[in-house]
């Protein structure tokens, strides 16, 4: 049962989503800047590898999307963030970085924190780096049987180390949930409190590419629930700011495991350029839901403005378990990235906690 609070925030939410839609200020703008990976993680929704078929995208192809964007908004209000596969397997990363800062746009980037060393790390900085996310799936043994590494944990405990002492960047670690290390949250906390971090995030794992038919990936819905039980308490505790991840429209729990009430902002605030140039709302979004493709001389600023109605008028997505669904207005029809190529909705996360309170 939700409380009076939660009820207006949420009706706030739906008014202020609302707005989104009719005047989608671009705020994120996401660069798959390379499909190489050096490491081979279970989970990896992009199935990315050591060595790509797929070429990175040259810096300078991606600069002239920049250029576009800035002659129609004050580039200060955007956040461009390199990601992949591993942005660091690109050699040029930091100067990439300098010709992002350089034009006036923030520069953010999410790795898996195995190559940032404290010279990688002050190449970056001297690059303009204002953001920058590290993922650490559990306690070592569980990280590394995700990212299939016997070195991984380390090297993240070591990013994060280097983190913890650079004042002048904001910086969190991202944790994958699942069936393995549920049980060892705590610990992890723990670990992650003694080690500086301030900010967290929490995902479950999608049963998308290489993590498809893998069942210790998944969570029961009762884990889950003990999830979201987890974020509860430990937000309440204070040491840490943990936040559950903009996943799914969660009932009770709205208000209660995030800063704000659940939205998906795919096509509203983000966007992204795939590594073939493809234009899309958002890179978690694995289906086909591209507008536009700057290789085929589309504007991405264009395409922003014109043509991304999927992502925001989303009564296409009344459908199946969504037709008859008395919170529709307030979910939207979940997050993009959980619909399938034909639209339909592959995980609800709101029909998982109620099986769990039925």
């Amino acid at each position: 049962m939700m409380t009076l609070t939660q009820l207006v925030g949420r009706e706030r939410t739906r008014r202020e989503f609302e707005a989104l839609k009719r005047e989608h200020p671009l705020q994120q703008l996401f660069w798959e800047c390379t499909l190489r990976c050096n490491l081979h993680c279970r989970h990896c929704g992009s199935d990315c590898l050591s060595v790509s078929e797929v070429p990175d995208m040259p810096l300078e192809d991606f600069i002239r999307v920049l250029d576009d964007v800035a002659q129609h908004i004050d580039p200060a209000t955007v956040m461009v963030s390199t990601v992949g596969g591993e942005p660091l397997m690109r050699r040029d990363i930091a100067e990439c970085g300098r010709a992002i800062t350089s034009r006036g746009f923030k520069w953010g980037m999410v790795t898996n924190g195995y190559m940032l060393d404290e010279e990688m790390l002050g190449r970056l900085m001297d690059a303009g780096l204002d953001s920058i996310s590290v993922d650490l799936d559990g306690v070592r043994s569980d990280h590394n049987w995700l990212r299939c590494s016997d070195e991984s944990y380390d090297r993240a405990m070591r990013a994060i180390g280097l983190l913890s002492r650079e004042p002048r960047l904001l910086w969190d670690v991202i944790t994958c949930v699942h069936g393995r290390n549920i049980d060892r949250l705590e610990q992890t906390k723990r670990e992650l409190i003694d080690a500086g971090v301030k900010q967290w995030r929490c995902f479950t794992i999608i049963p998308m590419g290489r993590a498809k038919g893998i069942a210790e990936l998944q969570l029961s819905d009762s884990q889950f629930v003990d999830l979201l039980n987890f974020i509860v308490s430990t937000r309440r505790e204070g040491l840490i700011n943990l936040e559950y991840a903009c996943e799914g429209y969660l009932g009770a729990y709205e208000g209660l495991v995030r800063d704000h009430f659940f939205h998906c902002d795919a096509g509203l605030t983000v966007a992204s350029v795939r590594i073939d140039g493809s234009i899309s709302g958002c890179l978690s979004i694995r289906s086909d839901y591209h507008q536009g493709n700057i290789y085929a001389g589309d504007s991405l600023w264009q395409v922003w403005q014109e043509r991304f109605a999927p992502y925001r008028d989303r009564e296409w997505m009344r459908t199946g378990p969504c037709a008859e669904c008395d919170v529709f207005d307030y979910c939207q029809g979940n997050g993009m990235h959980l619909r399938d190529g034909d639209g339909q909705l592959m995980l609800c996360h709101l029909a998982r906690l109620r099986n769990v309170t039925l």
